[in-house]
């Protein structure tokens, strides 16, 4: 046969073609590219697609995206349905060249495959190679159907070629057939049908349809939740290189689901996956430096993986940047670089985020123009957010960002109050007060159970106080004592003072001092005065006027004018008013 083509060369591309490919594979690169380039200048269009497969793999001459491109081009005019298929293929992918040509539509399915899609260019190029029976481009076909812009997208053909691809053998049209199903599917047997697809296509190797297929195990779609085979399949996928994959199988490693815990193997899949451009795994590997735990915390490398993955658009995790550098972890604390990232995270749309920055304003740590009070609270709470009606009616109530409005910030809350326990409190409160409502202590209560039953302090210790001295309702003793132990145990202060408060009356001056002293400690002005007093006059014990005189003095600092006084009466030996006489 080679023979043959020598004698025919002159006269036949076909055969010039085929010595060329032939020299080529017995490592006679120069002289065999010759041989193929003569062909193709003569207008045979396997031998054009032949030079442009050349040109794509540097080999025997250096690679030329343009050159490849040229002669892929005039073989696909030519009528080639290979050289037709690759040329639609890489107007999709975006590329001038292809390192792994053979690999080139099964990275068409893969989020990871590369922007600059021309779609426009390449749906007659696949429609022409697919019209030829050509299975691979029918299942390109059925992704530019698929992924294309709306004016090109046809999901119902799409569905056709990718059957039509499945039908002659291709895994990527089993995948693509797969996917569509599962868009499809809103019934059992269709999601089914779509995981025998997608089996049929992992049954290959193909790494995206191992990975989809771990999907549907670990979440049960189209067939019983298998998570051990899950964590099988994500590092099948993971190990050849599918970056979701690898996603998958180090979060089923950090947190053992299928597979045994193994925090470190776990942790390099992670940074696999975030080095290849995983926003998720980036954020993930940052989250676990930030916090420690069975990984030693290191600051540096969690700030690094923050910021690539926020950069990224990771809402939650410029949410976490910004409160490492709010607390300063690992270094110094930097309100600047903390306000920046806190604002990011919020314009991103994370809402604890957003009143975070709310709260810092109210506390005097970020400018008030450092908030987009109508866009982030305003238009949600319009929209019916509950929780964006809260922060709003805080924002109108405070004046932060927005011009001091009592009365709406009264008809937000209230609106608010229907679903959020802090809105429940703030609206009690209000009606306390009888700030931008009238004041409506009946009305009060009701409002601040709500709260107080759904664990805040605060209403837990304003209800108290409405209930002990009977102002809304009947007054309540015990009742008041159950509400500021309920926040005493979340160590509101005032619930504490209150206890110390009551014990006193009762004349149990050992539970009451330990209340005072609770509360004392946590910053409590008056039950510093409490505590000094008690100490100074040994009321539930010893004497003790050295410790005296350092809550006595406390108190004076925190503006508690009596704490002078009893400071001088305590230097002088004299009794302190309203307690009993005691020796010098």
């Amino acid at each position: 046969m080679r023979i043959l083509d020598r004698l025919a060369a002159p006269f036949s591309p076909r055969a010039r073609m085929r010595i060329g490919l032939d020299l080529i594979e017995r490592g006679r690169g120069a002289p065999g590219f010759r041989h193929l380039a003569r062909a193709a200048r003569r207008g045979a269009p396997q031998a054009q697609y032949q030079v442009a497969r050349c040109y794509l793999e540097g080999r025997p001459v250096p690679p030329s995206s343009i050159e490849a491109m040229r002669w892929l081009e005039r073989a696909a005019r030519g009528g080639d349905a290979q050289a037709q298929f690759l040329f639609a293929a890489l107007h999709v992918q975006g590329r001038g060249c292809a390192s792994e040509v053979a690999d080139t539509t099964a990275a068409l399915f893969s989020r990871d495959a590369a922007t600059g899609s021309d779609y426009a260019a390449a749906l007659p190029w696949a429609r022409r190679a697919a019209g030829q029976g050509l299975a691979a481009a029918q299942a390109l076909l059925g992704h530019i159907l698929t992924s294309g812009p709306e004016t090109v997208r046809d999901l119902d053909a799409a569905q056709a070629w990718f059957r039509r691809s499945a039908e002659g053998g291709c895994p990527q049209g089993s995948l693509g057939l797969g996917l569509a199903l599962l868009r499809a599917g809103n019934d059992e047997a269709t999601l089914r049908a779509a995981a025998d697809e997608i089996r049929k296509a992992a049954a290959t190797g193909l790494g995206t349809a191992l990975h989809v297929l771990g999907v549907m195990a670990e979440f049960g779609i189209g067939m019983a939740r298998r998570p051990e085979a899950a964590a099988e399949l994500y590092r099948a996928a993971a190990e050849k290189g599918v970056r979701q994959g690898q996603l998958r199988w180090g979060l089923a490693l950090l947190h053992g689901r299928g597979v045994a815990r193994d925090v470190v193997t776990g942790e390099s899949w992670l940074r696999r996956a975030a080095q290849a451009g995983d926003v998720e795994a980036a954020a993930v590997i940052g989250g676990l430096y930030a916090s420690g735990g069975e990984l030693p915390p290191d600051y540096a490398e969690a700030v690094i993986w923050l910021q690539r993955a926020a950069s990224q658009g990771h809402a939650a995790a410029a949410r976490m940047l910004g409160q490492l550098y709010y607390t300063g972890a690992g270094g110094v604390a930097d309100a600047q670089a903390a306000t920046h990232w806190f604002r990011h995270a919020a314009r991103l749309g994370n809402q604890p985020t957003q009143a975070t920055l709310g709260n810092l304003v109210l506390a005097g740590g970020a400018a008030a123009d450092t908030l987009d009070v109508r866009g982030w609270f305003e238009q949600p709470a319009d929209a019916g957010d509950l929780v964006a009606a809260f922060n709003f009616a805080i924002c109108l109530a405070e004046g932060v960002g927005i011009e001091r409005d009592e009365h709406r910030a009264a008809q937000w809350l209230r609106r608010a109050a229907a679903g959020v326990p802090m809105a429940q409190y703030w609206y009690g409160r209000a009606l306390v007060e009888g700030r931008g409502v009238a004041a409506d202590l009946t009305q009060a209560r009701t409002w601040l159970a709500r709260a107080a039953d759904a664990g805040i302090a605060d209403a837990q210790v304003m209800l108290g106080e409405l209930v002990l001295n009977g102002r809304g309702g009947p007054p309540d003793r015990a009742a008041a004592r159950r509400l500021f132990a309920q926040a005493a145990a979340q160590k509101n202060v005032a619930a504490l003072f209150a206890l110390g408060a009551l014990a006193a009356h009762d004349g149990d001056r050992a539970a009451a001092q330990s209340f005072f002293r609770q509360a004392a400690e946590r910053g409590h002005a008056y039950a510093q005065l409490m505590l000094g007093r008690y100490l100074a006059h040994g009321l539930a014990g010893a004497i003790d006027p050295v410790e005296a005189r350092r809550w006595l003095t406390a108190a004076q600092a925190a503006g508690v004018t009596e704490a002078g006084l009893d400071l001088e009466r305590l230097r002088r030996g004299a009794a302190m008013p309203g307690l009993p006489a005691t020796a010098a």
